[in-house]
């Protein structure tokens, strides 16, 4: 069995082993990573050979950091990571090097039609009539994005709303509030088949598949970092929040959406949202225009530089073919706008 998995901010691990009679066996761990001394690389093996081939990450990593010598560094290398990376191959996880990936960057959509679509086009893939798909958003108008399990009238303030033109729409994964405008957001969908995060934490599935965008920004000059639970954040403040959802039937599916923040009118979003000194105060800061900061700063370059950027970012390290919304995929997702997603039944479920 082979599994790899690059440590978030570090490098990647390799692992095959074998297992025999419920254990593992003929365990050899690899890397681009650094570690001393020489003998801690075969001290991992060690600790490996004969776990349990059910015992989970935690308890992995336990064992190798048990059994490493006192003087040992990593670098670009974690236990957690090895374990993470044992865990992928006794689930005989993919790689994002399996697939041909596609890319679909149409014109811009409504904010409804476009939750419609996240949810058709990750519903193929689950159902294996799609590749794994790469869709950057173009918005047809701005709007709030409420999370599944959000209270509408806790997060949305209506004559804020009403008096910038704001449509209000609740897309199917959970996290918190976004405030878009079509010039100022940079929004994508991944839609993955489930084996790619097999072997993963809930929560290290966030961090491999923002991986791919955080190497892009470092192309454009700008260290960024994955921020548990669901954000992306350089030392100047947060860029980016992420969702997902799981779609069972068939091979599976994830779908990873992520917001960016090109640039932002805070005086405007403070009058659409209801932003609580509680969320405030976890996240560290007094004001709510400080938590974000946007990319047109940091990068000084055009919205549509910063997304081209990130897609031949994306297609140099995976590859990347030109793609569409197929025609029958368009009718499902505007019959789901007139049955779902545009209905206030829908959007106020959770008043």
């Amino acid at each position: 069995m082979h599994g790899e998995y690059k440590v978030p901010g570090g490098k990647l691990v390799v692992v095959d082993l074998d297992v025999e009679e419920g254990v593992l066996r003929n365990v050899r761990v690899a890397g681009d990573f650094f570690l001393e001394p020489d003998e801690a690389i075969l001290a991992i093996d060690r600790a490996l050979e004969g776990a349990p081939s059910s015992t989970d990450a935690a308890g992995l990593a336990a064992r190798i950091t048990a059994g490493l010598p006192e003087s040992t560094v990593m670098l670009g290398l974690t236990a957690e990571g090895v374990a993470v990376a044992v865990r992928r191959a006794l689930a005989h996880a993919t790689e994002w090097s399996d697939y041909d990936w596609q890319l679909i960057h149409e014109a811009p959509q409504s904010p409804a039609l476009h939750m419609a679509l996240d949810e058709v086009i990750t519903a193929e893939v689950a159902a294996g009539r799609r590749p794994p798909t790469l869709r950057v958003w173009e918005w047809a108008s701005p709007a709030v994005i409420i999370g599944s399990f959000q209270s509408l009238r806790n997060e949305v303030d209506p004559a804020g709303a009403e008096r910038h033109g704001i449509t209000v729409v609740r897309r199917v994964s959970g996290g918190g509030a976004m405030f878009v405008e079509p010039g100022n957001t940079i929004t994508y969908s991944l839609s993955v088949p489930d084996a790619l995060v097999s072997g993963l934490s809930f929560a290290d599935s966030y961090a491999y598949l923002d991986d791919w965008v955080l190497e892009a920004l470092g192309d454009m000059g700008i260290k960024a970092w994955y921020q548990p639970l669901n954000d992306i954040a350089t030392e100047a403040g947060k860029i980016a929040g992420a969702a997902q959802k799981r779609v069972v039937g068939g091979v599976g599916a994830v779908l990873h959406h992520v917001t960016m923040a090109y640039d932002i009118d805070a005086d405007k979003m403070l009058e659409v949202l209801r932003i609580g000194r509680e969320k405030l105060s976890d996240k560290g800061t007094r004001s709510a225009k400080k938590r974000v900061d946007p990319l047109r700063r940091q990068t000084g370059l055009a919205r549509e530089a910063v997304i081209e950027r990130m897609i031949e970012s994306f297609r140099n390290r995976h590859g990347l073919t030109q793609g569409k919304v197929t025609d029958e995929e368009m009718a499902r997702a505007e019959e789901l706008v007139r049955t779902k997603f545009g209905t206030t039944e829908w959007t106020a479920r959770v008043p």
